[in-house]
């Protein structure tokens, strides 16, 4: 049989069918590598339950990482959603690096800034995603007590998975956009016996029938251990056009003499801030 994971919290898993069936699962082993998104095969063991035998080929996986351990976020996404608001403060470096892990992944990323309605709190807000706006990258405002559907456009015919810090205003945009998700979640938590709903879990929404979305767990970092050096550098686009122009090829774009990207921060092509949040996150790597 198989199915596509519509719920992952910890070793417990609900597979949905292809009649639209629901079934929990457990892997087989200890260790889980199983993301929420993902299509498995599984073996049905009883009227309840099955195990996962196998996790089929994927097209994407977001997840993060340190030293010690990686969390899986969603697999099979096509868009990556951070969302950020007005109020409480976000993150600039979270941001920073969930768009490397995006793109690490080739995931389009599309920012949304939330509680836009806060109408004090927009102008800072709205200056401080400018130069990731002026970079390319999507930025959708909105509140999501009032415009939510304004989102929906950019979800259509895609399998978005929403992150965010907690706070940011995520689960108003899924009960807002599905108002049957807190039927769904009730659902799907009483099938893991998981007694209420908890936001540990990553769970998986239709929209319709060619448009998912995966809301996960607030978060307040966001590792990147399982990217090298390069893989970050490459991961800016803005780095792009002067990577492999420094004098030396295993340049540390730090204080070699002819580094390509410190020139161009010095002409202004490459905002600093960027620059130096690439140099937070390579020297945090092996401890984000």
């Amino acid at each position: 049989m198989e199915g596509r994971v519509i719920a992952a919290h910890g070793r417990q898993y609900v597979v949905e069918l292809a009649d639209g069936s629901r079934l929990p699962c457990f892997p087989r082993g200890k260790k889980s590598d199983v993301a929420c998104g993902d299509r498995v095969d599984i073996k049905q063991t009883s009227d309840d339950q099955g195990v996962i035998e196998a996790i089929q080929p994927r097209t994407s996986l977001l997840y993060r990482s340190n030293e010690i351990r990686q969390k899986l976020i969603a697999a099979n996404v096509d868009q990556l959603v951070i969302v950020v608001a007005t109020e409480p403060a976000f993150s600039d470096e979270l941001i920073a690096r969930a768009l490397v892990a995006a793109e690490s992944e080739e995931i389009e990323p599309l920012i949304v800034l939330n509680k836009c309605d806060l109408a004090d709190k927009l102008p800072a807000a709205r200056q401080r995603l400018a130069v990731l706006a002026d970079l390319g990258y999507r930025v959708l405002e909105l509140s999501a007590l009032e415009h939510a559907e304004d989102l929906r456009p950019y979800l259509a015919n895609q399998t978005s998975v929403l992150v965010g810090q907690s706070g940011m205003g995520k689960s108003t945009l899924v009960n807002a956009l599905i108002p049957e998700a807190r039927a769904a979640t009730r659902e799907i938590s009483q099938a893991l016996d998981s007694g209420k709903h908890t936001t540990t879990h990553a769970t998986l929404y239709h929209l319709d029938t060619d448009s998912h979305l995966i809301d996960s767990p607030g978060l307040q970092e966001f590792g990147l251990g399982h990217l090298d050096r390069l893989e970050i550098e490459q991961s800016f686009p803005e780095f792009r056009p002067y990577l492999g122009q420094c004098r030396f090829r295993d340049c540390h774009h730090n204080r070699e003499p002819d580094c390509a990207l410190i020139a161009a921060v010095d002409a202004g092509k490459i905002e600093n801030s960027r620059f130096s949040t690439y140099h937070r996150i390579v020297g945090n790597q092996r401890n984000s």
